[in-house]
């Protein structure tokens, strides 16, 4: 039941304007002084999503998120050999 979620980033004009954006997915934030709101909308309709959002004539612009893409297990990271000792005596 895990749904697939995709971020973007929507800069608009106004504040009055956050209640139209609301609509179209979950808000997570929303600056008052730079004037933009993280949204979340699930993964297949992204792409739907963002063409909406950039026909309002409030938004700036639309800019997706790139977390998803971004790799996150690393390869080189060595663990600290005091920390493993510690461990090891049950410190």
């Amino acid at each position: 039941m895990n749904v697939q979620r995709q971020g973007m980033v929507i800069y608009f004009q106004h504040m009055k304007n956050l209640r139209q954006i609301k609509k179209y997915g979950h808000l997570i934030y929303a600056s008052k002084k730079s004037k933009y709101a993280i949204l979340y909308v699930d993964k297949d309709r992204h792409e739907e999503t963002m063409e909406k959002l950039e026909r309002f004539p409030f938004v700036s612009k639309v800019v997706p998120s790139y977390k998803p893409e971004v790799k996150t297990d690393y390869e080189n990271a060595k663990p600290d050999k005091a920390k493993q000792y510690d461990y090891k005596m049950g410190i």
